[in-house]
């Protein structure tokens, strides 16, 4: 979180992605088609870690369902008519409620009704045995 969504928020966003999952293969990174996501730092910095850029057409949230869900739930969840006193304050609400609610225990119907933790441990698992 920052003062302004630009490219350098995108590109730290994504490099702390990159550092915590640590992907062996390409990954799609989707986005909408705001100027950041078209920057030449942005794009430089996806392909010199092996991401894959993909970006929704104008109007069409269908897209990237899965992430439009995520952020309905967001809203409705954590900030709907809610003023933070800092920003700090709102940064700690966020996290809790992606790693502790969301990632850990809600269930999606696009990973068989299992949390995004779950379906990851489960994938990772098969693909180790393989």
């Amino acid at each position: 979180m920052d003062k302004t969504m630009d490219r350098h928020l995108v590109i730290r966003a994504l490099l702390m992605a990159v550092w915590r999952r640590q992907p062996n293969e390409p990954v799609r990174v989707h986005s909408d088609q705001g100027s950041q996501y078209g920057s030449a730092d942005y794009l430089a910095f996806i392909r010199e870690n092996n991401l894959e850029p993909s970006m929704s057409r104008r109007g069409n949230c269908h897209d990237n369902a899965v992430a439009e869900s995520f952020f309905a739930t967001f809203k409705k969840r954590v900030i709907q008519k809610k003023i933070y006193a800092t920003r700090e304050e709102a940064k700690g609400e966020i996290f809790n409620f992606i790693e502790m609610f969301y990632n850990p225990v809600k269930r999606h119907s696009h990973t068989g009704g299992v949390s995004p933790a779950k379906f990851k441990e489960a994938n990772f698992s098969r693909l180790e045995g393989v």
